[in-house]
């Protein structure tokens, strides 16, 4: 096997770790379904779930990445000792890599358009933020321009390799995203009427979600904190596969939970106040970022500047993740195939801004494709089979491969996630993660599929 990239620190890997976790999950996702869900009792079920779920999963991917010393493909070769069975799950969870850009790289170009827009004024009172919206989606040229830019930030910072340019830029960006969305949390916290709005995100109120009902709210807290943290796709595996054996993982795991979770928070620290403050609802769903928002900072005072500077957070949090899989999409192409870094870059370029386009013709020339019934968009067919196929199917087969015989097996996982120094993962918790863990990983998965057929 030939000498493998590594990082520099290991505050390089923690930060790259939760800047590939850290993502729309945590500033557009999580901030919406808290508010369906009736504010701060969800948030204590989300905090539970993501102990039950998140870092057993996690320190497994972890700890594959970091044995196998590969890509998600080669580690499961490698750990497997070359068992097609297991070569091709790890194949499946890496195309996963391929369909989860196909949308994300739409998104973030979304996001830069917004950014780039509140710095030129374009939100001005007379302005329908509803049809601001419609013209972007509905323009294929404009999309295709915004996108390609994301998607040309993201090679070029992969182009200049893990250490040098990676490690370097995420740990500038991820210091940024919280610097940004402090002082927004701030600003927003002493409007007049953000009380109102604190009090929604940070005082229980278990009667709202018993009129939601329980087994629906707990689905929503479970899947909000297994799908935050990109698992399943070998995203968090390749990280690993750069780092030394001096730290335990579930220590390093937990810390980047922290992290993960510290977005999430100040996201709504900044978005309940400010929608209460200016009497937005804030339960409006995925409209919220790009509908709701933008409203809430054109009539308040210097909203100019906080639209930008919001958005511009967005966009660190949307690329760190760009930035997470597209390395480990290259890292293939260089572990498997031997080819030059920048070959592997220029080739996957091409080949996603390509893969990226049906998802903008979805809002324009393929309007009539609806994946899921009326109203869907090729986009959100995407994000389907990459939320509710490859992510818990690819995180079972680890949990599986972690526990099992016919895997890697659970003592050969404990030795590599407990080897160095910090929290250890428990030997007892065999019987959990063998049995318990994959039938809530299953409950996701199932409730999921089921919920998008019958909705």
């Amino acid at each position: 096997m030939s000498e493998r990239e590594s990082l520099k620190s290991r505050i390089g890997f923690i930060l790259l770790s939760a800047g590939c976790a850290i993502g729309l999950g945590n500033v557009w996702r999580f901030p919406y379904i808290t508010g369906q869900n009736g504010g701060a009792a969800f948030v204590l079920l989300y905090l539970l779930c993501l102990v039950l779920v998140g870092i057993p999963v996690m320190s497994m991917e972890f700890a594959i990445g970091r044995a196998g010393r590969n890509n998600i493909v080669g580690a499961y070769d490698n750990l497997s000792k070359g068992s097609r069975g297991w070569k091709a799950v790890g194949t499946v969870s890496y195309l996963g890599n391929y369909v989860l850009l196909m949308f994300y790289t739409t998104i973030t170009g979304w996001l830069i358009y917004y950014f780039v827009s509140f710095i030129a004024g374009r939100f001005t009172p007379g302005l329908s933020i509803p049809d601001f919206f419609s013209n972007l989606t509905e323009s294929a040229g404009l999309q295709t321009v915004y996108m390609t830019v994301a998607l040309a930030v993201t090679a070029l910072v992969v182009l200049g390799g893990v250490a040098a340019s990676v490690e370097r830029i995420t740990k500038v960006m991820m210091v940024f995203l919280f610097i940004s969305l402090i002082v927004l949390a701030v600003y927003a916290c002493t409007l007049p009427g953000a009380s109102a709005g604190l009090r929604f995100f940070l005082m229980p109120d278990f009667g709202r979600m018993s009129e939601r009902g329980f087994f629906s709210v707990l689905y929503d807290a479970m899947g909000q904190s297994f799908f935050t943290l990109s698992l399943g796709i070998g995203a968090m595996a390749i990280f690993g596969s750069y780092i030394k054996r001096d730290r335990t993982l579930p220590g390093e795991t937990v810390r980047i939970m922290a992290l993960d979770t510290s977005v999430a928070m100040l996201s709504g620290l900044i978005i309940f106040p400010s929608c209460f403050a200016y009497g937005t609802e804030p339960t409006s769903g995925p409209a919220l970022i790009f509908l709701s928002l933008p409203e809430v900072f054109r009539v308040m005072e210097g909203g100019r500047f906080w639209g930008a500077l919001f958005f511009l957070a967005m966009i660190f949090a949307s690329v760190s993740t760009l930035i997470a899989v597209f390395e480990n999409i290259v890292a293939y192409w260089i572990d498997r195939r031997g080819m030059e870094r920048r070959k592997a870059v220029l080739l996957n370029f091409v080949l996603l801004f390509v893969l990226s386009l049906p998802a903008i013709l979805g809002y324009n020339v393929l309007s009539f494709i609806t994946p899921l019934g009326a109203g869907s968009t090729i986009l959100d067919g995407e994000d389907f089979i990459v939320s509710n196929f490859i992510l818990p199917l690819g995180s079972l087969m680890m949990v599986f491969f972690c526990t099992s015989r016919y895997g890697w097996g659970w003592r050969n996982f404990l030795g590599e996630a407990n080897a160095g120094e910090g929290l250890k993962f428990p030997r007892r918790l065999r019987i959990y993660c063998a049995y318990v863990l994959p039938l809530l990983i299953l409950f996701i998965f199932f409730v999921g599929i089921f919920q998008t057929i019958f909705r």
